[in-house]
C-alpha cells in the first residue's frame, strides 16, 4: 500500500495483538459483525472520544475500522488533525471477512445493511419517486434534481448528509444490548 497508515487484513492479522481496534460504523451496523475486541465509536462522535482515544494510542496503536474502509480513512484524517495516530484497515470488516478472519456478532443482534447501501436505496427511492411524481405533477420533478444535487455536493466534498441523517434512525441505533457509549470510552481510557 502507498499509505503507510493503511493496512491490508493479512498485515493487520499479523499484528492484530498489538492493536486497539476502533470501529467507526453505526452501533446498528456495528452489531452486524465486527472485528474480535473492536470497541465502536461512531465516525459522528470521534471528536466527542479524542482524549480517550488519545490515552489508548499511548498504550497501544490505534487501527481504525468500517465497512469499506472509506470512514476509517476520513476517521484516520480527523484523528490525524487532533493530534491522535492511527492506521485504516483496506477494505473494511468487508474484506476481513472475505478473507476469512472471524467476526463477532452479539448473540440476537440484527444484521443491518451497510451504510453506503442505505444511502444508495434512500436516494435512488426519492429519485424514483421525484421522477414518478413528476409525470402527474411536473414539479415534482425538482425532488429528483434535489437528491442528484445532494450526490454531486457528496462526491465533491467527500460528505454524506443522507448518512447522517440515515445514521439517527432507529436500526442504526444501539440495541439494549450494546456497550454504552460511556462505558466504552472509560474502556479506551482505562
Amino acid at each position: 500500500m502507498s499509505n503507510p497508515n493503511t493496512l491490508t487484513p493479512g498485515q493487520a492479522t499479523a499484528r492484530f495483538g498489538e492493536f486497539t481496534v476502533i470501529d467507526v460504523r453505526t452501533p446498528g451496523e456495528y452489531a452486524g459483525g465486527h472485528l474480535p475486541g473492536a470497541h465502536n465509536v461512531p465516525l459522528d462522535r470521534l471528536d466527542e472520544a479524542a482524549d480517550a482515544l488519545r490515552a489508548a494510542s499511548a498504550r497501544t496503536p490505534l487501527l481504525i475500522v468500517c465497512a469499506s474502509g472509506a470512514r476509517s480513512a476520513k476517521g484516520c484524517a480527523r484523528l490525524a488533525d487532533l493530534g491522535v495516530e492511527a492506521a485504516t484497515l483496506a477494505g473494511g470488516t468487508g474484506a476481513w471477512a472475505a478473507d476469512g478472519h472471524p467476526v463477532e456478532r452479539p448473540a440476537g443482534a440484527r444484521t443491518t445493511w451497510p451504510m453506503d447501501r442505505q444511502v444508495r436505496l434512500a436516494a435512488g427511492s426519492l429519485a424514483l419517486l421525484g421522477f414518478l411524481a413528476g409525470l402527474a405533477w411536473p414539479p415534482a420533478h425538482w425532488l429528483s434534481g434535489a437528491v442528484a444535487a445532494g450526490l454531486v455536493f457528496s462526491g465533491v466534498t467527500n460528505t454524506c448528509g443522507m448518512a447522517v441523517l440515515l445514521a439517527k434512525l432507529p436500526h442504526n441505533r444501539p440495541s439494549e444490548q450494546a456497550v454504552p457509549f460511556q462505558e466504552t470510552l472509560a474502556r479506551l481510557t482505562a
